[in-house]
């Protein structure tokens, strides 16, 4: 494959059916400016009376679940957003720029981790957040005491609870994480994971090497199955390339890994795809985070509200029940199941694509 990055096809991008902005999130100027990004694109914003959320909830969970994936609220972070946590294994801390995603995965995570309608909200107060990270710099207690991965600094993790490239063109805020991790003089480094391919603004935008973007990608049986109203994976790996090509650190999460009957031809393909992805790359700085799937009775019965007809194995007798640190019960794949995935996966990605680096499996 030629060094050259390939044409871009016009990227997939979200359009929120209903847009609502606080009063409180108005007073920010980047609360203004998502304002003017979305009524440039045509979409209405709707100016809330107070600071609290209104008119989501439908009379079925059905009809609350489509109206809230359909609405952008612009807010102001709460304040246990801005006090932030470690967030193993992916980063030394988890920095919010916006809560919930507008993509309809079957297997969402977040299902099982916030609770309400699942509204997208995204933060006006963005400079008081990046403002507040220099604090932490210095003072990681995951990737900073790995020696494997020290040398990439104070690592933020800003993907946790949605998908960057989903909200980038209506709020701009990923674009100016990066200007303010490219501008800071230290050793850090900004990271988020998408599903998406709409990488134009981000290059030839100063980074510094300080932000490594991570596509998520999967086989397609699991991609084109679970995955709504997300790019396709080819359009994601094409983005992945051109971001190398422009310079910065990338990166593959491959998740969730599950063990379909055909699972080692079907993930086989996806690293092929991959290689021929990063080919020719100069300088390739490629990592991957290998992530199994799994799930715990309280995500299984979200999920099964939002998606009551998926066909997303959710068995519990197949599967191995752990218990995280706060006594949390969830059900993994059996070892055996696990030892197998990860001695393929480790062989299979140093053959085909040696220049990756594995940061962890989960």
């Amino acid at each position: 494959m030629s060094s050259l990055a390939p044409p871009a096809r016009s990227a997939r991008r979200w359009t929120p059916a209903r847009v609502v902005a606080t009063p409180a999130a108005l007073e920010h100027p980047h609360g203004q400016r998502i304002v003017t990004l979305v009524q440039a694109q045509g979409i209405e914003v709707e100016h809330l009376r107070s600071n609290r959320l209104t008119g989501v909830r439908g009379q079925t969970d059905r009809e609350t679940y489509a109206r809230a994936k359909a609405t952008m609220a612009i807010v102001v972070s709460p304040p246990s957003r801005r006090a932030l946590q470690p967030i193993a294994p992916s980063a030394d801390w988890r920095v919010d720029l916006a809560e919930g995603c507008p993509a309809h995965c079957q297997y969402c995570y977040l299902a099982g981790s916030l609770s309400g309608p699942p509204v997208t909200r995204v933060y006006a107060d963005l400079e008081d957040i990046l403002g507040g990270l220099a604090e932490y710099a210095g003072r990681g207690t995951v990737t900073s005491r790995n020696a494997r991965r020290a040398d990439e600094g104070t690592t933020f993790e800003a993907s946790c609870y949605t998908d960057p490239l989903a909200l980038e063109h209506l709020t701009g805020s990923w674009r100016r994480a990066v200007e303010h991790f490219a501008d800071w003089d230290a050793p850090v480094q900004l990271r988020w994971t998408t599903k998406y391919a709409d990488v134009a603004t981000f290059v030839g935008l100063p980074h510094a090497g300080r932000t490594r973007v991570r596509f998520s990608v999967n086989c397609a049986p699991v991609s084109v199955r679970f995955e709504g109203g997300t790019a396709r994976v080819p359009d994601r790996l094409a983005a992945l390339r051109r971001l190398a090509l422009d310079g910065y650190p990338v990166g593959l999460t491959i998740a969730p890994i599950i063990a379909l009957p055909d699972w080692r031809e079907r993930y086989g393909e996806l690293l092929d795809q991959v290689r021929a992805a990063v080919d020719g790359v100069p300088e390739l700085d490629l990592t991957a985070e290998l992530i199994t799937h799994r799930f715990t009775p309280g995500s299984k019965e979200v999920l099964l509200g939002w998606y009551p007809r998926t066909r997303l194995e959710m068995d519990e007798e197949s599967r191995s029940r752990k218990h995280g640190k706060f006594g949390a019960v969830k059900y993994v794949y059996p070892r055996d199941t696990m030892a197998e995935l990860r001695e393929w996966f480790h062989a299979e990605l140093a053959a085909r694509v040696p220049a990756c680096r594995i940061l962890y499996w989960t």
